[in-house]
């Protein structure tokens, strides 16, 4: 670990209002929620196609840790430019690229924390492996999977159902509160407490 170079937390999701309740969103929902725990808002990013937001997490003091928290203007299948982009301006080593995303094969509302694999077919992944290597963390939000015949694209770009939504809330502070441990006590203390 690099103790002077921020952790870069990157939520991936797709840009706009047409997406913000997206299941393919929910990686932009758990860093919107730590930018509220921040008391932070987000400003176009300095050399790079996204929003970004610096402060630190975790309690003050020594147990706190510097972040940069990240939402990548491009698309979610371009994620990995914006990112790259990010890590190289502000010198985040690999280990301490975060990415919090949607996972079709867990349960919804399951956490699995991980760092680095294949990328399952999702397209985010992909591009952000592709940009920056294969070994950085992963928070993998559980979304289930699509009902019936639904096709799986169909299924990420449709809001939460009614019943979902319900505790929606929930499953999101859970996630943030992973996120805030795998930076301030690292990945194994993470799964731990966080791995459903």
């Amino acid at each position: 670990m690099t103790s002077d170079a921020p952790w870069l937390i990157a939520g991936l999701g797709n840009p706009g209002p047409d997406y913000a309740g997206n299941r393919h969103n929910v990686g932009f929902m758990v860093v919107d929620l730590l930018a509220r725990r921040m008391g932070g808002s987000f400003k176009r990013a300095p050399k790079a196609q996204a929003v970004t937001l610096e402060g630190r997490l975790g309690l003050p003091g020594v147990s706190s840790r510097r972040v940069v928290l990240a939402k990548p203007l491009s698309y979610m299948n371009l994620s990995g430019g914006p990112v790259a982009a990010l890590a190289a301006f502000y010198k985040v080593p690999l280990e301490q690229v975060v990415a919090v995303h949607d996972e079709l094969d867990l349960e919804y509302g399951a956490l699995r924390l991980k760092c680095g694999g294949g990328d399952n077919g999702h397209n985010g992944l992909k591009s952000l492996s592709k940009s920056v290597g294969r070994e950085y963390p992963r928070v993998r939000f559980g979304i289930g999977r699509p009902p019936g015949r639904m096709e799986v694209a169909d299924f990420v770009l449709k809001d939460f159902s009614g019943g979902e939504r319900k505790e929606l809330d929930y499953f999101v502070d859970r996630a943030a509160d992973a996120v805030e441990t795998l930076v301030v006590e690292g990945l194994e203390r993470a799964q731990n407490s966080y791995n459903s």
